[in-house]
């Protein structure tokens, strides 16, 4: 371990931690953008296509220049990305194919020239420095180069953070609010092109889609907001290269690949353990909603059968199909939670309501699938008590609008009023029946509409005729017109023929 670390002190091994750090910072945050404009073929094809720019910076100067490779590089990571663009806007070929084609071409242009110039006597450049990387062989120059290319495109991304936002998410947007789409377009194939020259040294052609694609799609896995985000790929971006370099050293191993088989590490672990998208979160969200939905299957039956008469273990297990033992942890659950009575097997105030809030949400939904979906009464039940547990107030309270209102369900079977709405509504009552209004209403808002209709409470009235809209009703020889939404929430005492 001192032999490591006195190595980690050495010149070379500082530049290679510098250099490495570097590209792991400006790859994880041009990455983000790779990543959700669903360029990441682009990227790898951008690594691979400025070997020609290097055979040709190399033969134009003579012998190996870094500022050369890099001016020959990125012009032939333009024109790549150029050529791409142009051919998936004017040839009939498939986006991903346009990229193939273009990139195995330049690709194997650069091969080639690398091969024939590495056979000319007193001439060293060996092609797998640039498949692989050669960081342990980075010189001051390589290292200055690295930085201005990394400081150039982090200050690019402050300054067009606006127009790179939007033309990643919302393009049209962009277009309208005069920000031209192409124009940035290639502005990004530009900084991608400097990053990749930046990773020539450090991870090679071949690894440095791994940069780019790997510290992004981890941080994209911790966070949905882009500024974190980038933060988030440019700290595992720099975490991944320090790391792949020392595992190297450690290993005597190459380390472009450690520093990609490390970053693919934290991405394996954000993949599992993302408090939001990992798959042991999504894991443990399913295991908990299998247990309420069960949960809710034992209240909704306890409900059912409280409304018939007592409530019985027995008739629980018959309804349910579960074990004794499971019946009774579920009922145990209940109690703590208030909706099951403590000394007895009744169901509280508490468990009545969420019990109604489900028989009302499962006999809706079976009433939209018929009516709306055009299903028949015996298709509707399973998908409705897959349904009755992932359906939320303010849905039922828009499913029971768009029915406009019923009162039962495809099979006859009343539809429980919502929570906070009286058992028996007006709304309930059918043409010539007889009903009296409560004195006490659900709330003064009901109570204060009714007072401006004229309705008067525990005053006898009739169903004349019942629209889309309202309801139509006598009361002491005056015809009222009562909208739906209100009838549902009048209260009625007493009906009669």
């Amino acid at each position: 371990m001192n032999d490591i670390l006195h190595q980690l002190t050495e010149p070379w091994a500082l530049r290679a931690l510098t250099a490495s750090a570097l590209v792991g910072i400006m790859c994880g945050i041009l990455g983000c953008f790779i990543v959700l404009r669903n360029m990441a073929l682009i990227g790898d094809a951008l690594s691979h296509a400025i070997l020609p720019g290097v055979v040709v910076a190399f033969i134009v100067g003579q012998g190996v220049s870094t500022l050369g490779f890099f001016a020959g590089a990125t012009l032939a990571g333009l024109f790549t990305a150029i050529v791409i663009t142009w051919i998936q806007r004017n040839v009939k070929t498939k986006n991903d194919a346009a990229i193939g084609i273009v990139f195995t071409a330049m690709f194997s242009l650069g091969v080639i020239g690398i091969s024939y110039i590495s056979r000319q006597p007193g001439v060293h450049l060996d092609l797998k420095d640039f498949l692989f990387g050669n960081v342990l062989g980075v010189t001051n120059e390589d290292l200055w180069l690295t930085l201005g290319v990394t400081a150039y495109v982090l200050v690019s991304v402050a300054v067009f953070y606006r127009q790179l936002f939007l033309t990643t998410f919302q393009p049209i947007i962009a277009q309208t609010m005069g920000v031209s789409v192409s124009t940035i377009h290639y502005f990004l194939m530009l900084l991608l092109s400097f990053a990749v020259v930046a990773a020539l040294n450090t991870v090679g052609v071949i690894l440095v889609v791994a940069m780019l694609i790997t510290p992004a799609a981890t941080a994209l896995l911790l966070t949905n907001r882009l500024h974190y985000a980038l933060i988030i790929a440019a700290l595992f971006g720099l975490i991944s290269a320090a790391v792949g370099l020392f595992l190297a050293i450690v290993f005597e191993t190459t380390p472009g690949p450690a520093m990609a088989v490390t970053a693919t590490f934290f991405y394996l672990l954000a993949a599992f353990f993302s408090p939001q998208k990992g798959l042991a979160f999504r894991f443990f969200q399913k295991r908990k909603l299998q247990r309420r939905i069960q949960l809710e299957d034992v209240l909704k039956a306890a409900f059912g059968q409280q409304q018939q008469g007592p409530l019985t273990e027995e008739g629980l297990l018959k309804n349910l199909g579960l074990t004794k033992g499971n019946l009774q942890a579920q009922l145990q659950i209940l109690r703590s939670k208030n909706l099951l009575e403590k000394d007895r097997l009744a169901l509280t105030e508490a468990g009545r309501e969420e019990g109604r809030r489900l028989v009302r949400a499962h006999r809706l939904w079976e009433t939209y699938l018929a009516n709306e979906m055009g299903l028949t009464a015996e298709q509707i039940h399973e998908d409705a008590d897959k349904y009755e547990h992932l359906l939320t107030d303010e849905i039922l309270d828009e499913v029971d609008r768009t029915l406009g209102y019923p009162t039962t369900d495809p099979h006859g079977s009343p539809i429980p009023a919502r929570r906070g709405l009286p058992e028996f509504s007006l709304l309930q009552l059918q043409l010539n029946e007889r009903g009296t209004i409560a004195a006490k209403q659900p709330g003064e808002h009901v109570t204060g509409r009714l007072w401006q209709l004229g309705l008067l409470p525990e005053v006898s009235f009739s169903i004349q005729r019942k629209e889309g809209d309202f309801i139509e009703l006598a009361q002491d020889g005056k015809l009222v017109q009562v909208p739906i939404d209100l009838a549902r929430r009048v209260k009625i005492i007493t009906v009669g023929g």
